[in-house]
């Protein structure tokens, strides 16, 4: 098993209007700063980024009515990183929950900078969404 952890944020907006703003792939380069700011290029089954580390493939999970929102990262080396994401409702607004697996061989310096390239995505999903509620 991995270690994990989950972040959190809190969005007042209702939890259904969230998702249907922001599931699509298309919206993810918007506030997820390693797949780059160009847009993605559909490919298959996976969407072609050029990623701040360079080009990436990434998978997600298709339009559902239960707020996932998960998606699969491939840099390249063969293997690709889960990233579990949902909204949720929480009483009229919604809370989007982000899980971060640690990989083996991260040490704890590398796994918490990570967890803070996350918690700035976050901000950067909270400030879009917000701006344009």
């Amino acid at each position: 098993m991995l270690p994990s952890h989950t972040l959190s944020l809190t969005i007042t907006r209702h939890w259904l209007d969230l998702y249907e703003t922001i599931w699509k792939p298309e919206y993810f380069p918007k506030w997820v700063s390693q797949l780059g700011e160009a847009p993605l290029q559909a490919e298959g089954s996976y969407w072609k980024a050029k990623g701040t580390d360079g080009a990436l493939k990434v998978r997600f999970s298709g339009h559902n009515t239960y707020g996932v929102m998960d998606y699969w990262i491939d840099n390249g080396f063969g293997k690709e990183i889960y990233m579990p994401m949902r909204i949720v409702p929480n009483q009229e607004g919604a809370q989007v929950l982000l899980t971060h697996f640690r990989q083996p061989l991260t040490s704890d310096e590398k796994f918490q900078q990570e967890l803070a390239l996350l918690e700035q995505n976050l901000q950067r999903l909270y400030q879009r969404v917000t701006a344009c509620s």
